[in-house]
């Protein structure tokens, strides 16, 4: 690895091999970069759950965006869940 600064955002770390790392409580607001990549970030979910949305209409991923919505953890109940789900975020509405 080059000797390139990583910065972070709020409790993240990155992989050990990142020997120049700096995690940033609230990084979003202090660097512009963190900021930068929080927006592109956010972008690139928000479009993938549009495509999601249309592969699975069930779930309105293109409505919540995979926040924990009532209508989402109504559907996740009714339908189940898909591979896309995060199931560390859904102990208290599944049955692993």
């Amino acid at each position: 690895m080059d000797d390139s600064l990583v910065l972070l955002d709020g409790g993240l770390r990155a992989p050990a091999r990142y020997k120049n790392q700096k995690t940033i409580i609230k990084g979003d607001e202090k660097e512009l970069v963190i900021a930068l990549a929080s927006i592109v970030a956010k972008v690139a979910r928000d479009a993938r759950m549009v495509k999601l949305g249309k592969k699975f209409p069930q779930y309105g991923f293109e409505k919540h965006k995979g926040y924990g919505t009532r209508a989402h953890y109504k559907a996740i109940k009714k339908h189940g869940i898909t591979k896309h789900h995060r199931k560390s975020f859904l102990k208290n509405v599944i049955k692993q």
